[in-house]
């Protein structure tokens, strides 16, 4: 544990202008680049709000911009669709699925999605919601967690959440690919403008009277970001660290959660498998090159002390 000083933030003249001049800047730069959006305000509210409240609240948010900071890339890719880059991969992608994991049903050769489609039911469509739900939840909870348990462990969590999130985008720009809903909706001709879809989800908001789904779906900054699947990844990352600190039982549940995303991302025909198998490699890949840049890089490991210290 690190006993150097904490060196936490306080709130003065230059802290006030500082946070002051990061919200306008970020509100004018949003308006510019996505249109004005009840969602920034909010944020900015929920920042500021929380910086000024109390010594706690305050290292908190400032734990947590690491987050943030996700959020507003991934909110800031709408200004910069990533079929504008490379060309998008429809046929392929489905050709390729069906080729290696194609399951032969009723004569027909059919992609896995294809074949759920075809045989879910209503106790799966339930179960599989609740899974999809956790996506996000559970590694906030878990950051949370960490953040008053393990500070160290909290930031180490917090940034490798962060840079898998960015391999990620990476190859969404590099490979922009369709889901599987699309090919069921549209065809395998590509078109620009398409919104986002629930697809399978569609089932759990309508079971339950709901839009929560259709909510979440309708901010989506991309359809053409199927690949690598990043829903898939997430829950990696909260097992590979929950196994780290040693959570015991807890790791279990983590695990049940994992397969349960997995196979949601495939039943409710929102992945391929392809892409859910790209995203426990971009989580793999991610976790292993954090690791190995704190090994090999003293400033980075300072960074992160230092940034420990203004938390503690």
């Amino acid at each position: 544990m690190n006993t150097t000083a904490s060196n936490s933030v306080t709130v003065n003249i230059k802290t006030v202008f500082i946070v002051s001049l990061i919200s306008i800047s970020y509100l004018v730069l949003s308006y510019f680049l996505i249109g004005y959006k009840i969602d920034e305000l909010e944020l900015v509210a929920i920042f500021n709000i929380a910086f000024y409240a109390s010594a706690i609240s305050r290292k908190f948010i400032l734990g947590f911009s690491i987050f943030i900071v996700y959020w507003i890339i991934f909110d800031f890719m709408k200004a910069f669709p990533n079929y504008n880059f490379n060309t998008v991969h429809i046929a392929d992608v489905y050709n390729l699925e069906k080729h290696l994991f194609g399951i032969h049903y009723k004569g027909a050769l059919l992609t896995p999605n294809e074949y759920w489609r075809a045989n879910g039911n209503t106790f799966i469509d339930v179960l599989a919601g609740i899974f999809y739900l956790c996506w996000i939840p559970v590694p906030i909870g878990f950051a949370v967690y960490l953040f008053f348990k393990n500070k160290n462990q909290f930031l180490k969590f917090s940034l490798t959440f962060l840079l898998v999130n960015l391999l990620g985008f990476v190859v969404y720009y590099a490979f922009p690919a369709a889901p599987p809903w699309y090919v069921q909706y549209h065809g395998l001709l590509f078109h620009p403008l398409t919104q986002g879809n629930t697809a399978g989800l569609a089932k759990f908001d309508a079971y339950f009277h709901a839009g929560i789904f259709k909510s979440i779906y309708a901010k989506g900054s991309n359809v053409f970001a199927a690949m690598p699947s990043l829903h898939s990844a997430y829950p990696v990352i909260v097992l590979y660290y929950g196994i780290k600190n040693r959570l015991g039982l807890v790791n279990l549940a983590f695990a049940v959660v994992v397969l349960g995303i997995w196979f949601t991302a495939v039943y409710a025909s929102h992945h391929y498998v392809l892409d859910v198998l790209a995203g426990i490699t971009c989580a793999t890949i991610g976790i292993w090159l954090f690791n190995t840049l704190l090994a090999q890089s003293k400033y980075l490991r300072h960074l992160l002390n230092n940034y420990e210290q203004t938390i503690v």
